[in-house]
């Protein structure tokens, strides 16, 4: 599933080719992906100017005169510049042909992902109003993840990953972020102080950014608004690696269910 550095990477991506271009024309081949596609789309944002192209969480929000798309790509969703001439393939399900013959293309095999709209502010969405912090916001600190950690008795991998504390962490990141921190994934949040947190929101911090800087992640599904791969993967320290060996202590990393999700960690370094 593309997560916060990948989401990130499509939007500099495509924000060149969009902003301040006119929506000519938008076709629709499959309405029905998560949610349906308003049937009416079409008319609502033909002939209008895009102004902005920005995220909250996972969510990419391009914000038109008189409304905004709310997009989420889903499991194996993809937003594509291609020219505006492309033939679609199969899973290709929507095309938004722009004034400079660009055209931003949905690609979702799994159909997970959504495009709906909104007239309102969009952040005041149902889908997006009980989301928590953005990961790079300065409130973002030890104190706030200790706060937030009072009075719960879940493990710590699973404190992270709850968008209603902080967006964008996916499974991938949080084993990375947990490794750097040195914080064993299972660890009850009731059990790290405070200033472990603070060493954890630094590490969160760092892994996103570095892997924003290249590209976002690639294991199966993902690509850029170009159709190229993440490079992240070869940077992964401990997610997928379960049998090889530390590359700090060379203790074999071990692998572990925890909520249904595969958890890597090094039973050495990890406390």
């Amino acid at each position: 599933m593309p997560e916060l550095p990948e989401v990130e990477t499509i939007i500099k991506g495509i924000r060149p080719h969009i902003v301040g271009q006119m929506v000519n024309d938008v076709f629709i081949r499959q309405r029905f992906l998560r949610w349906p596609i308003p049937e009416d789309l079409p008319v609502l944002i033909k002939a209008q100017r895009i102004e902005a192209v920005f995220r909250r969480g996972k969510y990419i929000l391009i914000r038109m005169v008189r409304g905004t798309l709310l997009m989420h790509l889903g499991m194996s969703g993809s937003l594509r510049i291609v020219h505006g001439g492309s033939i679609p393939t199969k899973h290709d399900h929507v095309d938004i042909l722009l004034s400079n013959n660009h055209c931003l293309r949905f690609r979702d095999p799994r159909r997970f992902g959504a495009i709906l709209w909104t007239e309102n502010e969009p952040c005041q969405h149902s889908l997006l109003n009980s989301l928590g912090l953005e990961p790079f916001d300065q409130r973002f600190n030890g104190d706030y993840l200790y706060q937030q950690s009072k009075g719960r008795r879940i493990s710590v991998k699973s404190f992270i990953m709850d968008s209603h504390i902080v967006v964008g962490i996916g499974n991938i990141y949080a084993n990375e972020a947990l490794f750097m921190a040195a914080i064993q994934p299972k660890r009850k949040i009731g059990r790290i102080a405070k200033h472990r947190y603070q060493t954890l929101t630094e590490s969160i911090r760092y892994v996103l950014r570095n892997a924003i800087a290249q590209g976002g992640t690639t294991l199966k599904d993902f690509v850029n608004e170009v159709g190229n791969p993440g490079y992240f993967k070869q940077s992964l320290q401990v997610y997928g690696r379960n049998g090889e060996k530390c590359g700090r202590c060379q203790t074999v990393i071990r692998e572990q269910r925890l909520n249904q999700r595969s958890t890597f960690y090094c039973p050495n370094c990890q406390r």
